[in-house]
């Protein structure tokens, strides 16, 4: 997996880029007719080599779909980790501030 051009592209946009994920399959595993979960997980853990993550943090197996990928040492890549942080608390029950997600449904749902 070669994702040398995102890594820059990610750079070149201030730490922050939408890709559609038949970009990203097209730089991971050309070959592949189509993505599955574990190719997902794989991806997501050379994002994470490379200092990137991505909302939703669960990469969908969709090519149509389109994903955030963060410079995890951006400003913006610090707040995406500190909300997954609290979405996994709230997940488990542990929530110190339980009303947060109320106001934003979709951000709980793509920081899972």
């Amino acid at each position: 997996m070669d994702f040398t051009i995102i890594k820059h592209a990610v750079e070149v946009d201030h730490g922050i880029k939408r890709l559609s994920m038949h970009f990203i399959k097209k730089h991971a595993a050309p070959e592949r007719a189509r993505l599955s979960a574990e190719l997902c997980a794989q991806i997501g853990e050379e994002f994470d080599r490379l200092g990137l993550s991505t909302l939703p943090r669960t990469l969908p197996t969709s090519e149509n779909e389109f994903v955030w990928v963060i410079q995890r040492d951006s400003v913006l890549g610090e707040v995406a980790d500190v909300a997954a942080a609290l979405a996994h608390l709230d997940k488990l029950g542990m929530n110190p501030l339980p009303q947060v997600f109320d106001n934003y449904p979709k951000a709980k749902s793509n920081l899972s």
